[in-house]
């Protein structure tokens, strides 16, 4: 137990609240939070603060969850909001500097206002883990935190409903023996136009979440963290780098249920190698020394073989030409950042010849003889 994260627990109930309603439709369900929480540690301390009057039926349910309910009466609106977010942020830097056992702050709010906020508790030495509905968060407040969750996207909070929701307003204005009537004699045809709904959603959605993105971004990240540290590269060394690159990333968003499963899958192409490390269940990653990394310099050399009419070939354009041969081809699946840092890694390997010239105002490459 002495190991395990202290999570203390404050929620700015009327922001997640009025943005669950407003956004999706639904009531907020404090569960699927105190699930993703347990699997991060232990919580011992858990804080909603609104004007309760207001939240008669969530008092009961946060009660039942053994959420401490502070009550914020002010009646006038601006005014209970300002209080309610002073008196969290007060409550929440005084815990950090009394309760030094407790490890990670979880702000619930989407509230651009808390940033200052979290700054202060990371300056403190503390972890802060932001929860927000995704439609009403502020763009300043997920990269500050250390790792930021998106209510919507938490196993357990069911948001389906709202698209189908979204997709009925098309039949308002008719009578009620309108309705009842296209109820009995068009009962198939008054379905079709919501079923198309909820199948073109994830379509909108996959490009932002792509495999390919992932590995590009992962590739990076290993190359990056080997350059600069020089050591080996562990799997919670890389997911604590992707976190704190975005703070919303999670490998459930890939479609996979762990990170390792994830990395699995990128080793399976390629893209990392994994190998055992300092601790059960903690491989060392890194990227593959061989394999794509050859390939892409074989193609690289041929590519500037078959151009070079005058014996070299500009940088600018060649990567288009690579692209023409091998359509799938990028730089940065081999953890390369730009195209000119591969090519010089190709000079390096003595691949090419890369040279710049003030005439051409470009880098020349010319191929090295097999």
């Amino acid at each position: 137990m002495d190991q395990e994260d202290r999570i203390a627990l404050f929620l700015d109930y009327e922001n997640l609240a009025l943005g669950a309603r407003d956004h999706h439709g639904t009531p907020f369900d404090f569960r699927p939070i105190a699930d993703a929480l347990a699997e991060r540690g232990r919580v011992v301390v858990r804080r909603a603060y609104a004007d309760w009057s207001y939240f008669d039926e969530d008092r009961r349910m946060l009660t039942r969850s053994h959420v401490e309910l502070i009550e914020i009466p002010q009646r006038m609106g601006a005014t209970r909001k300002n209080a309610a977010d002073i008196k969290m942020a007060v409550d929440a830097v005084e815990l950090a500097f009394e309760r030094d056992y407790i490890s990670t702050f979880v702000i619930c709010t989407g509230d651009s206002d808390f940033t200052p906020l979290v700054h202060k508790l990371r300056e403190l030495n503390k972890q802060v883990i932001g929860v927000g509905v995704e439609k009403s968060t502020s763009a300043l407040l997920p990269p500050a935190c250390d790792e930021f969750l998106y209510y919507d996207r938490l196993e357990g909070v069911d948001i389906p409903s709202a698209r189908a929701r979204r997709g009925r307003p098309a039949r308002p204005s008719r009578e009620p023996q309108q309705v009842a009537a296209v109820e009995q004699a068009e009962p198939v045809e008054r379905m079709e136009p919501v079923e198309p709904e909820p199948e073109a959603q994830p379509a909108a959605e996959e490009p932002a979440r792509d495999v390919d993105t992932l590995s590009v971004l992962v590739a990076q990240t290993v190359a990056g963290l080997q350059g600069s540290s020089g050591g080996e590269v562990t799997a919670s060394r890389l997911k604590r780098t992707l976190l704190r690159k975005d703070p919303t990333f999670s490998e459930s968003d890939y479609g996979y249920r762990t990170f390792g499963e994830l990395l699995r899958h990128l080793a399976q192409h390629n893209v990392v190698e994994l190998a055992e490390g300092p601790a059960k269940g903690d491989p060392e990653v890194s990227l593959p020394e061989h394999g794509d990394r050859e390939v892409a310099f074989g193609l690289l050399h041929s590519v500037v073989l078959d151009l070079a009419a005058d014996g070299a070939v500009a940088l600018s354009g060649l990567k288009n030409q690579l692209r023409r041969a091998r359509p799938d081809f990028s730089e940065k699946k081999l953890g390369y950042r730009s195209f000119l840092q591969f090519c010089k890694a190709a000079a390096t390997s003595g691949v090419v010849d890369l040279r710049w010239s003030p005439e051409a105002d470009d880098y020349l490459l010319t191929a090295r003889p097999a």
